[in-house]
C-alpha cells in the first residue's frame, strides 16, 4: 500500500454493468483510491471520475497501464479470459485480485492457487457477491439432508454470457455437498422438446431464463411427499453486490491466500 494509507484500485471492465457500480463503489469509499481502468471496448484514453476530483487512465489491456506499479487491488468484472490475464500478470507483481467473473473450472483454479502461493499474493474470486445469496446456498446445504429431490430455477438479463448461472452452480453444488450423494431426477418418459428438463448437476435440474427487465434471481424447490420447500433469492438491482465487493478488497489486502466464495468473509 501507498503511504497515504488508501488501497489503490484498478477496475478491470470499467465500463461494463459491474464495473460502472464498481467504480461508483469504489470513489464513495474514503479508504480506496481508483487510480486506473481497463476495458477492452474503452474508446478514450482517460476519464473524469463522477465527484471530477481528478482524471485517471483508460488502457484496452493490463499490459498498457502505464502505473501499474502503485495498483494494490485489481477488481474484475469481465469473464474467464478476462480475469485470468490479469491474474497471470498481476499476481506475480504483487497485486491482489477480487473478481466476479465465472467460467472458471478445476484447472483454473489450480493455476491460481499455484500463482498465489508461489509470489505470496492473495486472489479472491466469488461466484456472487450478495449476501442473500449466499445465505441461499448455505440453507440449501442445510436443507438438502433431508430431500431427495431438487430444482433451481435462474433468471439474468439478456446479455448475460453464460448458462447455467455460477451462482446456480455454486447452489446445486452445496446441495449435493449437503447430501454427500447424487439427488434423485425425474426422467419423462417421452420428452416433447428437448432438454425441456433443463440441465442436469448430479440430480439437481438447473433451468436459465435471459431477459430484458431482469438482474439476478435464484429460485431452488425441494419436494418431497405432501410438501415442497422454497428458498428464493432476488437481486432488484447491481448496487445490491458492491458491500461485498468493497468488503472482499479489504479482505484481500490482509491475506496472502486464494480464496474462493463470499462464505470465507462472512464465515459461514
Amino acid at each position: 500500500m501507498t503511504n497515504n494509507k488508501k488501497i489503490n484500485v484498478l477496475i478491470n471492465g470499467i465500463h461494463g454493468k459491474m464495473g460502472s457500480e464498481v467504480l461508483n463503489a469504489v470513489c464513495k469509499d474514503s479508504t480506496l483510491n481508483l487510480i486506473a481502468g481497463i476495458d477492452e471496448l474503452a474508446k478514450q484514453k482517460t476519464y473524469l471520475l463522477p465527484d471530477q476530483s481528478k482524471t485517471i487512465q483508460i488502457k484496452k489491456t493490463i499490459h498498457q497501464i502505464s502505473n501499474l506499479n502503485m495498483v494494490d487491488v485489481i477488481v474484475d468484472f469481465t469473464n474467464k479470459a478476462g480475469a485470468m490475464e490479469v491474474i497471470r500478470t498481476g499476481v506475480p507483481l504483487g497485486i491482489r485480485i477480487v473478481s466476479g467473473s465465472t467460467g472458471f473450472d478445476d484447472k483454473d483454479y489450480k493455476e491460481i492457487e499455484i500463482l498465489s502461493e508461489k509470489f505470496q499474493t492473495g486472489v479472491f474470486i466469488a461466484p456472487n457477491f450478495t449476501t442473500g445469496a449466499i445465505l441461499l446456498m448455505h440453507f440449501a446445504k442445510i436443507a438438502s439432508r433431508f430431500f431427495d429431490y431438487a430444482e433451481i430455477n435462474e433468471v439474468h438479463h439478456e446479455a448475460k454470457i453464460d448458462s447455467p448461472s455460477g451462482t446456480a452452480i455454486a447452489i446445486a453444488k452445496s446441495i449435493v455437498d449437503g447430501k454427500n450423494e447424487e439427488l434423485c431426477n425425474t426422467i419423462p418418459e417421452k420428452e416433447v422438446i428437448k432438454n425441456s428438463r433443463g440441465a442436469n448437476y448430479k440430480g439437481v435440474s438447473i433451468h436459465s431464463g435471459r431477459m430484458p427487465g431482469r438482474v439476478a434471481h435464484h429460485e431452488l424447490i425441494f419436494g418431497a411427499p405432501g410438501q415442497t420447500l422454497t428458498i428464493k433469492h432476488d437481486s432488484i438491482n447491481r448496487e445490491s453486490f458492491m458491500p461485498a465487493v468493497i468488503e472482499a478488497i479489504k479482505y484481500i489486502m490482509k491475506s496472502n491466500k486464494f480464496t474462493i466464495g463470499l462464505e470465507n468473509i462472512m464465515k459461514l
